[in-house]
């Protein structure tokens, strides 16, 4: 009898939609401990080779970037050398004209430990987030936190 292989499990990124993607990123980065990719190689290439023009183009911390999009990834996580785009574990924010509306469908958990929860949540704070509610069931508690542009996460 012949084997069918299974599937290889497919690549993913989460994508959110975002008002200024560039600080989003900043915030998830950090609140991730993820690093902001570096695709200046993928925009200068692709300015020079005129298949992208220059207002399509910002600068972010110092090297080229495109406007609309940011990722950033996990950094023990592989990246193409020739893009700067992560391979494994990656929040790709993209400018969206209109602002946030209504509760999201989809959030983040964030798990900082056991006993680490207030630190952390104070930490995210610090870096731009808010405390929507605390909530305590049967089932656990955790914080409902806001990221600067409003999206809702949870911090177990």
């Amino acid at each position: 009898m012949t084997r069918t292989p299974a599937p290889a499990p497919l690549h993913w990124k989460l994508v959110i939609d975002a008002g200024d993607p560039h600080a989003q990123a900043d915030f998830w980065a950090a609140a991730l401990h993820y690093t902001a990719e570096d695709n200046s190689a993928l925009v200068e290439r692709l300015l020079s080779l005129g298949a992208l023009p220059g207002e399509a183009t910002v600068e972010y911390h110092g090297r080229p970037a495109f406007r609309d999009l940011i990722a950033v990834r996990h950094p023990d996580d592989p990246c193409d050398p020739e893009t700067g785009t992560g391979l494994g574990r990656r929040l790709l924010f993209q400018r969206v004209p209109e602002a946030k509306t209504g509760k999201n469908r989809l959030h983040l958990d964030l798990h900082p430990g056991e006993g680490l929860r207030a630190d952390e949540v104070a930490r995210l704070e610090a870096l731009g987030a808010r405390v929507l509610r605390e909530v305590t069931e049967p089932s656990g508690a955790w914080v409902v936190m806001a990221d600067p542009e409003g999206n809702e996460f949870c911090v177990q």
